[in-house]
């Protein structure tokens, strides 16, 4: 079985492919520039070159596999709604030339756009008249969905962490710290996020393009509940920085933009993907990583 991959050497992407490999599959890698590319290659996969704008090559993609998995984004959060509106677009040109085949193709999304504040579940839908744009790309997908095209969900963690993470939220919350020289949260810092291993989310993106079916949500949740003041603790002592609380009102000043995910209630349950898929994290969970030092090398 072959499977296009997008995003193929992003930080997810990259240990997916690897995973595909491992289990026997061959792989169909979206690559934008030679350096992806050869990193395709290294890998053991065959390179498509093109990119998310480019609707028409990820249809050829799509259509020269016997599967999709679509971990490509576009990580510029200075024009949010626009990169959104990209992943929509991308998910609705791969979706259409899947109509008919019964291919499986699996779509990412968050785990944070469901229900903030409160234990978000799989069965979940999330509330799409929200303001956060990229519930466009859970809408897209139901729209196939409802097409009977085999189109499937895994909500990642706001934090997917491992080895060569270097543009995730952790590297964003240290880096913060370290421009600032203080370790903070805020207010009392128990608002939670969730977390999971880059490899522990290879193994889903396989096994639920395996056993997949139309509209299903899959959760990639490790640990469904870490309070950012532990992250905070973390990251302060192996910096040997103060951690402190800011409060709400000077957290815009401290934090800039990414203020919302710092102050985010997110907790997420993955217990319905486990029983669903047969599915167990195994790898080292996100205190621990912050805890051996492997983001601050």
């Amino acid at each position: 079985m072959k499977v296009f991959v997008t995003g193929a050497t992003g930080f997810v992407g990259s240990a997916v492919v690897k995973e595909l490999i491992s289990a026997g599959y061959e792989v169909l890698g979206l690559a934008r520039n030679e350096v992806a590319e050869k990193t395709l290659v290294l890998a053991g996969a065959e390179v498509h070159k093109g990119d998310l704008e480019d609707l028409q090559r990820l249809q050829e993609g799509a259509k020269l596999a016997d599967g999709v998995i679509h971990t490509g984004f576009i990580h510029d959060f200075s024009r949010f709604e626009a990169v959104c509106e990209i992943d929509r677009l991308a998910i609705e040109a791969i979706g259409s030339s899947l109509a008919g085949t019964n291919k499986p193709f699996i779509v990412t999304s968050g785990t944070l756009l469901v229900n903030p504040g409160i234990l978000a579940t799989e069965d979940m839908i999330p509330d799409y008249n929200g303001r956060n744009p990229r519930l466009a790309s859970e809408k897209a997908v139901d729209t196939l969905a409802a097409k009977d095209i085999r189109v499937s969900v895994v909500r990642l963690s706001p934090s997917v962490h491992g080895e060569g993470d270097h543009h995730g939220f952790l590297p964003m919350l240290i880096d913060i710290a370290r421009k600032t020289g203080l370790s903070a949260y805020i207010g009392d810092g128990e608002n939670r996020w969730t977390g999971i291993h880059r490899l522990d989310a290879a193994k889903l993106y396989r096994l639920a393009l395996e056993q997949a079916t139309p509209g299903t949500r899959f959760h990639g949740v490790a640990e469904e509940s870490i309070p950012l003041k532990a992250i905070a603790e973390a990251i302060g002592e192996q910096l040997g920085l103060p951690v402190v609380s800011i409060p709400k009102n000077e957290a815009a000043a401290h934090f800039g933009w990414f203020e919302h995910f710092a102050a985010v209630d997110g907790p997420a349950s993955g217990r319905l993907t486990s029983e669903l898929l047969n599915w167990e994290p195994q790898c080292s969970g996100l205190l621990e990583d912050l805890e051996r030092g492997i983001y601050f090398k």
